[in-house]
């Protein structure tokens, strides 16, 4: 049964953000996924035909979020 999680790298150890549902010593395989931004995640999905670090900016920047609407 695949298990999803997140975890930290540090000091040489990934260091998971809760407790596991596994036994001790229990052998397991691990594929790395980097963590990367929603706006990454979700790129292609509008036809953008600028500079993506200008995107980016325009997507996390609170300036332009749905609050920030008239």
């Amino acid at each position: 049964m695949p298990i999803t999680i997140e975890a930290t790298y540090e000091n040489g150890v990934l260091r998971p953000a809760q407790v596991l549902p596994l036994k001790e010593h229990e052998k397991v395989r691990v594929t790395i996924e980097p963590d990367i931004c929603w706006a990454e995640r979700t790129a292609g999905m509008l036809k953008w035909s600028g500079k993506p670090e200008l995107l980016r900016r325009i997507a996390e920047d609170d300036e332009f979020g749905i609050l920030e609407s008239p």
